[in-house]
């Protein structure tokens, strides 16, 4: 189901509107954002896909033809942006920067729960940038951007049976290291 107010949007931004610009980054920035981040793996190359990307909406959005959801043209253009950009990047700048993130505190949650969620949640996230890019795109459009593994493979440009085999293979994958790293016995 395509979202007439996205389309709606392009449509003003095709036509040099820079406040519907505007709206359309405020309503997508969060999404490309996060994944270009999980294609690159670092924040300021994540940042410089998402410039990227609002600008080649600028440029292309009168290009969309309807035959997809807006979201699912602007996570391929996302994907596209975020290859070249490793393709560009010579192997030294492509080292994984340390990410420091902020520690929410809950107060209803004991404090030695939230610090084994948290340990939890890190070893996830080591096990997530362990998988080859595929495959952590996969998991990632598929679990945190809910869509389906046709949405998925026009992103991708890979046929569906591809995206099975890589959410198949990922989650093997992230099982392995899962039980690997909070050291669990296999079943």
């Amino acid at each position: 189901m395509i979202d007439d107010t996205d389309v709606q949007l392009l449509h003003r931004i095709a036509g040099g509107d820079q406040r519907a610009l505007r709206q359309f980054y405020e309503r997508f920035h969060g999404v490309v954002y996060q994944f270009s981040l999980r294609t690159v793996n670092n924040a300021a190359d994540a940042a410089e896909v998402l410039n990227e990307v609002m600008l080649e909406v600028w440029r292309r959005a009168a290009t969309f033809a309807g035959q997809s959801q807006v979201r699912t043209w602007l996570l391929s253009i996302t994907r596209y942006k975020s290859v070249d950009l490793l393709r560009r990047k010579r192997p030294s700048e492509m080292l994984d920067e340390a990410s420091l993130e902020d520690e929410a505190s809950d107060q209803a949650c004991p404090a030695s729960l939230a610090i084994e969620l948290s340990q939890q949640g890190e070893q996830v996230r080591q096990c997530l940038d362990r998988l080859k890019d595929g495959h952590r795109q996969v998991v990632y459009l598929t679990f945190f951007e809910e869509l389906s593994y046709p949405e998925i493979a026009a992103i991708m440009d890979i046929p569906n049976g591809t995206v099975k085999t890589r959410m198949l293979h990922a989650k093997q994958q992230l099982l392995q290291c899962l039980r690997r790293l909070l050291g669990s016995a296999p079943t």
